[in-house]
């Protein structure tokens, strides 16, 4: 480890959780919070449907359910995450399903501060995207910033607009790219989501992400590999299309994700290196059943074999 020029503990990446638990002294957990929000490619604003590859339950744990009201689940939430992390005192809501700040400022408030309110939640972070975001929203969130923990996390999931189109997500990569800044320049913590192996792109076009990415005012990225969920318009493509997908094996992706981090910023953290979904909602299981900490773990282990790190071929 003496080789990599970072501090980031036993980390060959600039982890996200290592980063945070540095900044507030301890574990924090993040609680996911369904506000019943929708997005504008789905309530006919923009377009309907959603992304081609979405079902927000894939992605949902079990007690985050609109139903249940804002407080309701993160009680529910902290007893969850009491089993497998019983050491965590402080938590953030995780506004996650949809796009959590589309809907009039009014409202957003009434919605965060209820999850501000309950003790412990030491912050808030909102899943959106780039198109539901205006400076009357931005600066409350600034307002919050002193007193609270905040981030905003976008999905960009592609850097190219024909990518973009192909998957029905009705904005741009210059709205992304414009989000994203102007988030950055009113102290809010920014991060963004981004997906590897939609349709139509192929590893060289996705190794160009790692410049791209490295270019923004960003603290933080997601990245998950495409997994095709039962039920989707993808599934459909998939079946009728399949020559135009590049589907990740657990090696391949290995192997692409290391390279990837080399040429990115070291500056930005880390959240997620991969995707999990309940196997019931997908047919090709080409990972077997592993758990997300389990692949984390085989991402690291290869790169200690390697002697490399995040950001090993960025000039300095």
């Amino acid at each position: 480890m003496d080789s990599i020029p970072h501090s980031w503990g036993p980390h060959r990446y600039n982890s996200y959780t290592w980063k945070m638990k540095a900044l507030f002294g301890e574990r924090l957990q993040k609680l996911a919070i369904d506000a019943g929000f929708t997005c504008p490619n789905r309530d006919g604003s923009k377009g309907s449907g959603g992304c081609t590859y979405c079902v927000n339950e894939a992605f949902n744990p079990s007690y985050c359910e609109s139903a249940s009201s804002i407080t309701e689940q993160i009680r529910l939430g902290i007893e969850f995450h009491a089993v497998r992390y019983r050491r965590a005192n402080k938590f953030l809501a995780y506004f996650q399903p949809y796009s959590n700040t589309y809907a009039p400022i009014e409202a957003l408030k009434e919605k965060y501060e209820e999850a501000l309110s309950w003790p412990g939640v030491a912050g808030l972070v909102l899943g959106t995207r780039p198109d539901c975001i205006d400076d009357d929203i931005l600066r409350y969130l600034s307002s919050l910033s002193p007193k609270y923990f905040v981030q905003v996390e976008f999905g960009i999931e592609s850097i190219y607009n024909e990518t973009l189109h192909r998957i029905n997500r009705c904005h741009t990569v210059e709205e992304g790219v414009d989000a994203i800044r102007r988030t950055h320049a009113m102290g809010i913590s920014t991060g963004a989501h981004f997906i590897f192996g939609l349709p139509g792109e192929d590893p060289e076009m996705m190794h160009k992400y790692a410049d791209f990415i490295s270019g923004l005012p960003l603290d933080s990225v997601k990245f998950h590999q495409l997994q095709i969920i039962k039920g989707t318009v993808m599934e459909k493509e998939y079946r009728a299309q399949p020559g135009d997908f590049h589907p990740f094996n657990l090696e391949s992706y290995i192997d692409f994700i290391i390279e990837f981090l080399e040429a990115l910023s070291p500056e930005i953290s880390i959240e997620r290196f991969a995707g999990e979904v309940p196997p019931r909602y997908i047919e090709n299981h080409n990972w077997g059943l592993l758990r997300y900490d389990e692949v984390l773990r085989r991402i690291e282990k290869e790169m200690e074999k390697r002697g490399t790190w995040q950001g090993r071929k960025v000039a300095r």
